[in-house]
């Protein structure tokens, strides 16, 4: 886990959110918990874990919500969903990604493609 800032507010801040960004608002919830302002004992144990605990996490909840898919249970990928981006948007905060980047490459790709699809390999390799 990244040591507190001496202003705890200062990290909480740089997440750029609005009132329909849900994973703004959770990356900015996470940040609070890194700097104690919010209790949450399993963000801040994911947090404590480090980041390969947090990539283990967000690979299990990829696979379950594949697992549910293929079952044709609707209701459980819907669930799993919310774990999935919950730990993605953890392992994001750790590594210093905020959403608002993620949405900004996305907007990139669908003016290059017309959609924010995933870039061709050649692409991606020069993609940064």
């Amino acid at each position: 886990m990244r040591k507190a800032k001496s202003k705890p507010a200062a990290e909480a801040a740089r997440y750029k959110t609005t009132a329909d960004d849900r994973l703004g608002r959770l990356a900015l919830a996470v940040a609070e918990v890194r700097a104690g302002e919010r209790a949450s004992p399993r963000t801040t144990k994911l947090l404590v874990a480090g980041v390969p605990k947090m990539a283990q996490k967000l690979v299990e909840e990829a696979a379950e919500v594949a697992i549910d898919a293929v079952r044709g249970d609707e209701a459980a990928v819907v669930k799993e969903s919310v774990d999935l981006l919950y730990n993605l948007v953890i392992l994001w905060t750790e590594v210093g990604v905020d959403p608002a980047r993620v949405w900004g490459e996305m907007d990139r790709r669908e003016r290059m493609m017309g959609m924010a699809e995933k870039l061709p390999k050649s692409d991606a390799k020069n993609a940064g």
